[in-house]
């Protein structure tokens, strides 16, 4: 009677066992189908495999009926291949997707520009060739794509004044590794970016050394205050490759970073930044130039866009001429400035009902981050006597963080102050004497506390 009564794997209902089953990670499944034969089998279940393969690999039913094998079996090819990445595979598999997609529709001539990606043997050969390991979040996103053909214009964003223009190629990683530097003030850094037309790259440290974190990508800021060439400021762009791409990706594809002229423009507009007075609506989008920048001396160089709207609902009789503007510029240590003048940028736009009426400009700080907002001063064509402000928003410019170099940091801790890499994960303060992360700043604490509600660019 006992051993009638027992309870047999065997004289289980499949339905219920592949329920469970479907909960399970690849590893629980694949440890699953050495407990029995019957388990065996039923961890090869064909769905449960597809769940994972679209999971994992973002693959669909047309690559598996090109494969002509089973979920099963096309699960263990992309891991034979893939498998060191597959916490980042899907993420930047994902995100080069929608990049693609997007600049098929927006900008398609930057897709040509893309290169295949690169296989296992030539990564190891890079690695060899710089004496340095390449994190696998990169690795990754270049066996999906090797970077960019060096031309015109960079998949990484683009900025253009009347007499200043950049554009950055992602730069495949042969090119990078030529780029690879190992004098000092940049030991151990990759380039990952490249513009033409000013010299400028962005880089990412392979290494913990000289004041930077394993892996996080920046613009280096020479120091032209020291007399060490290798004193060499950082502004901080990201704390991985991961994260440095993907924010990328997510600020083309939802549109915050416009497209003018086949190029994208790495402008970020706040939703907030939006106002309206009468028929006539005001909308600024800003950017911070780190080439044009530097911390020592502190100089930092924003341009900003905007764009005047006459509604097409407005009357004929709405119409109107810009005459001049008025700005009040305030920056982070409290400091106001008043400013007005005839027209913008030389202009005196006329608006009429549905008219756009678009220009750009900068403006340069001592400090790292400041607020403009002001207005500008309309009449109407109908009638010349009948003048009115038009408002426009308020609007935040705020540098990247910036780090200063160890060279600086150690001649200064004789007068120690509380930083923010003197925290660790935790919180805590940490020992200032083995801290080798530099001095990070850029942050203004005032706009921490709700003064104002900075935006990192």
């Amino acid at each position: 009677m006992a051993a009638s009564s027992e309870l047999r794997m065997d004289h289980l209902p499949s339905d219920p066992l592949l329920h469970i089953l479907s909960f399970l990670s690849f590893r629980d499944l694949i440890h699953c189908s050495y407990v029995s034969r019957r388990l065996n089998d039923l961890s090869k279940h064909n769905p449960l495999w597809k769940t994972l393969c679209s999971k994992h690999w973002l693959l669909t039913d047309a690559d598996r009926l090109q494969s002509g094998v089973s979920w099963y079996s096309l699960f263990k090819q992309y891991y034979r291949d893939l498998g060191r990445y597959i916490q980042y595979y899907p993420v930047l598999k994902r995100a080069w997707e929608q990049l693609k997609s997007f600049l098929q529709q927006r900008c398609p001539r930057m897709i040509a520009s893309l290169k295949e990606g690169a296989t296992e043997v030539e990564l190891n050969d890079i690695e060899a060739q710089i004496s340095c390991r390449l994190p696998d979040d990169y690795r990754c996103s270049y066996r999906i794509h090797n970077g960019q053909k060096l031309v015109i214009p960079g998949l990484m964003g683009s900025m253009s004044l009347s007499n200043h223009y950049r554009s950055e190629v992602l730069l495949d990683v042969e090119t990078a590794a030529g780029g690879f530097q190992q004098r000092k003030g940049m030991r151990r850094c990759l380039p990952l970016t490249f513009c033409f037309h000013t010299g400028l790259s962005q880089y990412m440290a392979l290494e913990p050394a000289e004041g930077r974190r394993m892996f996080e990508s920046f613009y280096p800021c020479p120091d032209q205050t020291a007399q060490d060439p290798s004193a060499i400021d950082m502004f901080i762009t990201g704390s991985c490759f991961l994260e440095w791409f993907t924010t990328y990706v997510h600020n083309v594809v939802t549109g915050e970073y416009p497209i003018i002229r086949d190029q994208i423009f790495r402008y970020v507009h706040d939703k907030g930044c939006v106002a309206t007075t009468g028929d006539i609506t005001v909308s600024v989008s800003t950017s911070f130039l780190p080439e044009l920048s530097s911390v020592h001396p502190p100089h930092f160089f924003f341009t900003y866009r905007i764009r005047i709207e006459m509604s097409s609902g407005a009357s004929p009789e709405a119409a109107c001429q810009l005459d001049s503007r008025y700005w009040k510029i305030t920056t982070s240590d409290g400091n106001v400035e008043e400013v007005q003048g005839p027209g913008v940028v030389g202009e005196f736009p006329v608006m009429t009902p549905g008219k756009v009426h678009e220009y750009a400009s900068c403006t340069t700080f001592s400090t790292p981050s400041e607020y403009m907002e002001g207005h500008y001063t309309f009449h109407r064509l109908a009638n010349k006597e009948e003048v009115f402000h038009v408002a426009i928003p308020r609007f935040h410019m705020v540098c990247p963080p910036f780090r200063e170099p160890v060279v600086r940091t150690q001649k200064a801790s004789t007068s120690f102050t509380p930083r923010l890499d003197d925290h660790d994960d935790d919180g805590e303060y940490c020992d200032g004497d083995g801290d080798d992360f530099g001095d990070l700043r850029g942050i203004n604490m005032a706009a921490l506390e709700g003064a104002w509600c900075p935006r990192h660019i």
